[in-house]
């Protein structure tokens, strides 16, 4: 039942609404932050430099203060903002989808934890396989056989 619930689409965007609302507030407050999100879900522009992405764990922390605070945009579902990393402070805009922040912290505690679980895409099934599937359950009824010409 519980996963059912965090898997619906509603909670789904309940979650992603309640982030956006608390990522605008902190935004408007001037409130510095940290995200907690999955690296495969972010996208740096440039690309980083395999010496410093391979030092990304699976589970991410990003702290937003100083001139990262102030690039920081939430738009088309979206929140982005500029980055230096590694010892040369390579500059990147770090880019990932609001639903993908499992965690918004401030000051090490958790004001914000995202709950749901991306609703699972619908199965596409091959038109052939859907009309087949669909004949034989037709089919499945005795009474049905006359609609059929042969």
């Amino acid at each position: 039942m519980l996963e059912g619930l965090l898997g619906s689409e509603e909670f789904h965007g309940l979650m992603k609404k309640h982030a956006k609302e608390v990522l605008e507030m902190l935004l408007k407050r001037g409130v510095n932050f940290s995200i907690l999100t999955n690296i495969a879900d972010v996208t740096f522009d440039p690309a980083l430099p395999s010496q410093i992405s391979q030092n990304f764990k699976p589970i991410t922390m990003f702290f937003l203060a100083g001139y990262t605070f102030e690039s920081t945009q939430i738009y088309n579902g979206r929140i982005s903002f500029e980055a230096g990393f590694g010892s040369d402070n390579f500059g990147s805009l770090v880019s990932l989808p609001i639903e993908a922040i499992l965690q918004i912290i401030i000051e090490e505690i958790p004001v914000f934890i995202n709950l749901s679980t991306p609703p699972k895409a619908a199965v596409l099934v091959p038109k052939e396989t859907g009309i087949k599937r669909s004949m034989e359950a037709l089919m499945s009824n005795p009474n049905n056989h006359n609609l059929i010409k042969k």
